[in-house]
């Protein structure tokens, strides 16, 4: 009797049912969980971002996804570069498929970079007063005193006030195409102002140099 016992209670102690079988079991708890959500997504090419104009450092680039199972987790690279927000930043899984395209659009977009970096250039001028630019310098050729320049914004402007008692005709010089998208100038009592009108946000530099004064957008 003692031995029918403990043949028993040796059988019960190694018994492994589940109590639940539509539960997994240990081993099974990573099996994705199932879902009528349809997964049949389009499959990532090339998506542009387009950075805003007071960009200047790109300094993390995070993408989120969603797992197998439904979840959502994302993961980041950490960097630190200079970008210029005139150009986009591209995402792209299957650059061989799509290198034509990304030439295309990478040279379009170097194309417009460039005509705004090219050597310096006659972008406005008056009387004994002449704007060159190129890239994101811009000089103003004059023997006129600077009395002041300052940064106003909504939309970002630098103002020049030049010294003279004679008046000045008024003027506006606009190209869409340039940093220093307008230019104009306004006579007020014993001086003028100049106001630059730029393509976006930005801080400056105002220096004198030999033919009159050189501004540096950063």
């Amino acid at each position: 009797m003692i031995k029918v016992l403990f043949i028993t209670a040796l059988l019960l102690y190694t018994l492994n049912a589940r109590e639940n079988p539509f539960f997994p079991s240990a081993g099974e708890k990573d099996m994705p969980i199932s879902s009528n959500e349809n997964r049949s997504k389009e499959p990532l090419k090339r998506a542009a971002i387009a950075l805003p104009a007071q960009a200047r450092i790109l300094q993390k680039v995070t993408i989120e996804y969603k797992n197998l199972d439904g979840t959502v987790e994302n993961k980041s690279i950490e960097l630190d570069n200079s970008v210029d927000w005139h150009l986009p930043v591209f995402v792209s899984q299957n650059y061989a498929e799509n290198q034509k395209t990304a030439q295309s659009e990478d040279t379009q977009a170097k194309k417009e970079v460039k005509q705004k970096d090219s050597t310096y250039k006659t972008i406005a001028s008056v009387e004994n007063l002449s704007f060159v630019s190129s890239g994101r310098s811009l000089k103003i050729v004059t023997t006129d005193e600077v009395l002041r320049n300052f940064l106003l914004v909504h939309p970002h402007r630098i103002v020049i006030d030049f010294k003279k008692n004679e008046d000045v005709k008024s003027y506006v010089k606009k190209d869409s195409q340039n940093i220093f998208k307008e230019i104009r100038i306004g006579n007020h009592d014993g001086y003028y102002r100049v106001v630059v009108e730029l393509d976006g946000y930005y801080r400056y530099d105002f220096k004198k140099v030999s033919d009159g004064y050189q501004i540096e957008l950063k």
